[in-house]
């Protein structure tokens, strides 16, 4: 059922990319949107999560390099029963972590330097784990694809208002046109990446729990990185809003905004809901060694 919804979100995120079009620039307008919406969706799939891991400045990590979270990481993707992910450091103090890739065999798992650092062992396991789950899920495609077109919409209205805006501007309804696309589309395209991240967070959750094979971690985390990432601002975030909906926690410190307008469920629903996972035995995966106890996640000098 997630899969029909969510199929049905990203074509209503397409057919505003084609509704903004025609505002713009008429019928004419309209086809170009289409031509330009497939072309990012094609350009999307082989490229979101470069462009993803790239917008955030994230740094590739090794074995070598970080011995522990590489390890932490491949224990849980043989939990999973997931080829080992790429793993990334974000420079930055806010806790957070997100995960990005077309396919389980490209996928890629990043987490920030504050996440190791405010985190304990098990709280870290959780929130990697509940990534993997996306991944698991295939929920990264689809997400980063929901970022790349939202990003390309926003560009769409720029472009309208320094080569648009005229009222014979092939059939479009020029200026009052490009006014009406650059209020409702970006407002649009945000509900879209909202429901579809939301559609998302509860299954990873679970999931997550399962392949940690314990709820505990993932639950505390949920408490301390929810209050403290409202505090600390990642400006790779603020310069890339549509990417928000990626990441376990907004990263976006501007949440003087109603329940309603949220990339993410409800934190306090999200962890009560892990909560009545208590007495879960994890055999609802097969795994091969348990992350129990998992090395300090600090880098090797």
């Amino acid at each position: 059922m997630n899969v029909v919804k969510t199929g049905m979100l990203l074509a209503a995120l397409t057919a505003l990319f084609m509704g903004a079009g025609y505002l713009i620039g008429g019928p004419a307008g309209m086809v170009m949107a289409l031509i330009l919406a497939i072309g990012t969706n094609i350009f999307a799939y082989w490229n979101s999560d470069k462009l993803a891991l790239k917008a955030h400045n994230a740094q590739l990590v090794t074995e070598h390099s970080h011995p522990e979270l590489v390890g932490m990481v491949a224990t849980l993707a043989r939990n999973a029963e997931l080829p080992m992910p790429r793993v990334y450091l974000i420079n930055s103090p806010q806790p957070n972590a997100f995960a990005t890739g077309r396919n389980p065999e490209n996928a890629a798992v990043a987490a920030t330097t504050g996440l190791l650092q405010i985190l304990d062992r098990e709280e870290v396991a959780g929130v990697m784990a509940h990534e993997l789950a996306h991944i698991k899920n295939r929920d990264t495609l689809t997400m980063t694809v929901a970022a790349t077109v939202a990003g390309a919409l926003s560009m769409l209205v720029q472009f309208a208002f320094l080569f648009g805006g005229t009222r014979n501007n092939r059939g479009g309804l020029g200026i009052v046109g490009v006014l009406a696309a650059a209020i409702l589309a970006p407002f649009a395209a945000t509900i879209i990446q909202m429901m579809i991240s939301r559609t998302r967070e509860y299954s990873a959750d679970r999931l997550g729990a399962e392949i940690a094979q314990d709820n505990r971690g993932l639950m505390s985390a949920l408490r301390k990185i929810s209050g403290t990432a409202a505090r600390i601002e990642l400006p790779s975030a603020e310069q890339n809003p549509s990417t928000a909906h990626m990441f376990i926690i907004n990263p976006l410190t501007r949440r003087g905004i109603d329940n309603l307008f949220s990339t993410h469920p409800n934190m306090e629903n999200r962890i009560a809901a892990l909560a009545a996972m208590d007495g879960f035995d994890g055999s609802a995966m097969r795994t091969t060694a348990a992350p129990s106890r998992i090395p300090n996640v600090r880098r090797r000098r």
